[in-house]
């Protein structure tokens, strides 16, 4: 097995210009796709997401002809304005580099080799807790990192502009400042109003609800406390802010549900909402079920429970006898 070896690399070169055409070179599982978050979204060209884009599988095989033709056509556009572009994949075959470079020498955009040298044993066990769709054998993986480490000395040859080795290059605080950017105006300590009370609602839920996602101010449903929709087309879903869920002092949401124990009942029944699936549940039916649904007429399945007891209890003794002492003395009288 053929070993990278950082000792007898090429002189240290640290330089990514801007713009340039980064193509990141590593077997799959060696962390490219961590390197290239440290770029805008927008300027990384991932392999997986075109695949995705033409089948609606990232771990589409077949659909690799088709991911690159569309892969190629938005690289084009993007160097043809001069735009920093970064492509994660593993470009680990000649031919592939080889197109790549003459795409940014047809529009003079400097190239940059950015080698991922993770080592082989941890690719392979990487791809033990990926989905099954976007495992990589491991026949493919040892076959990725020896191409790898077999183009690297000869990559200024290809005609990189720039080689350089990940673990050499400094990218961390270029990840962090946009999500600090981002966390800093949802508190609003960039002098902005920030989320306020949808900050709340995204931790919980998640940013895509916030634009379907509606305060209804002043409503009495759930005794006093806030009450929201989320709404999309003719489908409506109604929360709860509840502020000290156990008398605990902990805020979270209830879900508006039908109550469980009588499909007339003119309450309302209440199920804890922990995350953008329990809004799913509410919203198919499947919540109402929940052990944790209480009815302000019925109260939980434990109360209704009882109330059936009580049915069962008066439907053996149609007179109101309870007293099963008397009930035997009359028995012994006849």
């Amino acid at each position: 097995m053929t070993t990278f070896r950082l000792e007898n690399a090429l002189p240290v070169d640290t330089t990514i210009p801007e713009p340039s055409l980064v193509c990141l070179i590593g077997a799959a599982g060696s962390g490219k796709s961590t390197w290239a978050s440290a770029w805008p979204a927008t300027q990384v060209l991932e392999l997986d997401r075109f695949r995705a884009l033409v089948s609606d599988d990232a771990g589409c095989q077949e659909s690799t002809a088709d991911a690159v033709f569309a892969l190629q056509a938005v690289l084009e556009a993007r160097l043809a304005r001069r735009k920093m572009t970064v492509v994660d994949a593993t470009n680990c075959e000649l031919a592939v580099r080889a197109d790549l470079i003459a795409t940014a020498r047809r529009h003079g955009v400097p190239t940059v080799a950015l080698v991922v040298p993770t080592p082989l044993s941890v690719c392979v066990e990487r791809q033990e807790g990926r989905p099954a769709n976007r495992r990589v054998p491991e026949q493919v993986v040892r076959a990725q990192h020896a191409a790898m480490v077999d183009a690297w000395p000869g990559l200024p040859a290809e005609g990189f502009d720039h080689v350089v080795v990940a673990e050499n290059v400094s990218r961390l605080q270029a990840l962090l400042q946009p999500l600090s950017d981002a966390r800093r105006a949802d508190l609003g300590w960039d002098n902005s109003e920030g989320l306020g009370d949808l900050l709340l609602v995204r931790r919980i839920f998640g940013s895509e609800i916030l634009p379907m996602w509606r305060w209804s101010e002043g409503s009495p449903l759930a005794g006093g406390d806030r009450v929201a929709e989320i709404r999309l087309g003719a489908d409506r879903i109604v929360l709860a802010q509840r502020n000290d869920i156990d008398g605990e002092g902990d805020v979270g949401f209830d879900i508006l549900v039908g109550c469980p124990a009588d499909d007339e009942c003119e309450g309302q029944a209440w199920a804890p909402a922990y995350n953008v699936t329990d809004l799913l549940r509410a919203l198919t039916g499947e919540l109402m079920t929940d052990p944790d649904v209480r009815c302000t007429v019925h109260g939980g399945p434990d109360d209704v429970d009882q109330e059936a007891d009580d049915h069962a209890l008066q439907d053996d003794d149609p007179e109101g006898r309870a007293d099963l002492e008397a009930q035997y003395a009359d028995a012994v009288r006849a």
